[in-house]
């Protein structure tokens, strides 16, 4: 029997926590949680207003939403692999810490280059999700790691939801969008000063050096992937420097996997991620983050659209994309809290596949109905459902099948995936929005067989979530 760094006994959990204590950790991580994921989603109501206050068009503002989510993309594993070095508790507190830096940096912004840094900042914090996850299988007893990893995992959802609703009470009394901001880094530093009080820096500690190489070459890959499928309309899709990037892109994916599998502690263990259980959590995570990352944005701009000058949209304020999305986060909030048991009964992997139809289902309504108040009303609740029973099953089947001592950095890896989904999504609808427009003046609109494109293929990659977390749970049985 052997000590770690930090005195704690291999094997063993801490036996200074009190219910109430553990109790305290999760309200802290939870609400850390909701202000990673509410960060991630401020920005969307607003993305009309920026094309005009910031003098740019779809593709520009969509780097707003995309730029967080690719440096999240980065920064997870990046960060996951630092919290099994130094402690998982510190690494939150960074994460923490520099989401507050770029909330402050785009409550001062003025151009659409800070506002880009600033969001590029901010989303660095999508690490907070795996370190934390990795926090409660450090201290939780056994019986209660699947609740608690469920309940953290879920706030993905409501945080986003949250955001929607939040920032369109602040915009509804002004065109200014820093308000928004201020409010982000004041949240977060609540919740910073929360984990700093109850959460405890247990864990063994692992020795080695962060894989920055490889940090470098993701980050190059994504970047020039994102980019030739956003500016593919624009460029053209046979255009130079649209297949350029493309090649580019599969060049330094190339090289990437060469040099995970040469380190000697890569980024990014391949084995976890397209190991045999692992490849088919992963997969669905990237597709379910495809999903909702995408909805989110798509949804956002639908209803802000004015059907009396394009014939279609339901003519809504930044405060109506708050209010449509209070059911979806009223559910989504039920069954953060409430998945575990249902995970508990059947597995995470069918309830993923169950929350995974459910998104789909929403965004398949949306495709086929989307003329009246009430189909967003519906698409909502489906959404709601989907998404809230969806990213709590995930937090579990990304981790049940590694050791204890891999539970960070898988979850940071299965992180790294959905919120790449989530940024190639943005890109996505992003080039199908911009590639059918109406001219309206001087203005660029989207048609809207443009939307029930993007509808339909948000759709196709929740039903393909579906259909993998369906052959997981077939192949792994009692997995």
């Amino acid at each position: 029997m052997t000590t770690t760094a930090v005195g704690q006994v291999d094997g063993t959990k801490p036996d200074d926590h009190s219910k109430s204590h553990l109790g305290l950790t999760l309200l802290a991580l939870c609400a850390a949680g909701l202000v990673v994921s509410l960060q991630q989603t401020v920005v969307i109501p607003l993305l009309p207003r920026f094309i005009t206050q910031l003098h740019t068009d779809v593709a520009g503002v969509t780097w707003l939403f995309t730029a967080a989510l690719l440096s999240g993309a980065v920064a997870t594993p990046l960060l996951s692999r630092f919290g099994d070095m130094y402690g998982k508790k510190p690494m939150v507190m960074v994460t923490m810490g520099v989401l507050i830096v770029g909330s402050v940096i785009c409550a001062f912004a003025t151009t659409l280059p800070i506002y880009i840094a600033g969001r590029a900042l901010q989303g660095i914090s999508s690490a907070m999700i795996p370190l934390a996850i990795g926090i409660i299988r450090d201290t939780f007893p056994r019986e209660r790691l699947v609740g608690a990893i469920g309940i953290v995992s879920g706030t993905m959802g409501v945080g986003g939801t949250i955001g929607l609703l939040v920032t369109g009470v602040i915009a509804d009394h002004t065109t200014n969008p820093h308000p928004v901001f201020w409010l982000t880094a004041g949240l977060g530093v609540v919740a910073t000063v929360l984990i700093q009080v109850s959460a405890k820096n247990n864990g063994v500690r692992h020795g080695g050096k962060p894989d920055y190489i490889g940090a470098a070459l993701l980050a190059a890959l994504l970047i020039c992937l994102l980019l030739g499928i956003s500016e593919g309309p624009r460029w053209g899709w046979g255009s130079g420097s649209v297949i350029g990037l493309f090649v580019a892109a599969a060049a330094l994916a190339a090289i990437w996997v060469l040099v995970e599998l040469k380190v000697e502690q890569p980024l990014v263990r391949l084995q976890l991620l397209v190991g045999p259980q692992s490849l088919s959590a992963n997969v669905a995570s990237a597709l379910l983050g495809f999903s909702m990352f995408g909805a989110f944005s798509l949804v956002s701009n639908f209803i802000q659209t004015p059907q009396d000058k394009v014939g279609y949209g339901l003519s809504g304020t930044v405060l109506s994309v708050g209010l449509y999305g209070i059911p979806s986060a009223a559910l989504m909030t039920f069954f953060s809290f409430n998945t575990g048991r249902i995970s508990a009964k059947i597995g995470p992997a069918y309830t993923l596949a169950i929350g995974s139809v459910f998104a789909g289902l929403s965004m398949g309504w949306l495709a086929l109905s989307h003329d009246h108040g009430y189909d967003m009303v519906i698409a909502q609740i489906l959404q709601g459902t989907g998404f809230g029973i969806g990213y709590a099953a995930l937090g579990s089947l990304a981790v049940q099948h590694v050791p204890m001592s891999e539970s960070g950095i898988a979850s940071g890896i299965n992180s790294l995936v959905r919120t790449a989904g989530g940024s190639i999504a943005g890109a996505v609808t992003g080039s199908i929005l911009t590639a059918h427009v109406l001219h309206l003046g001087p203005a660029k609109v989207p048609t809207e067989s443009a939307y029930v494109a993007s509808f339909a293929t948000l759709a196709i990659g929740a039903f393909g979530a579906a259909a993998v977390a369906l052959g997981h749970g077939i192949r792994h049985k009692g997995n």
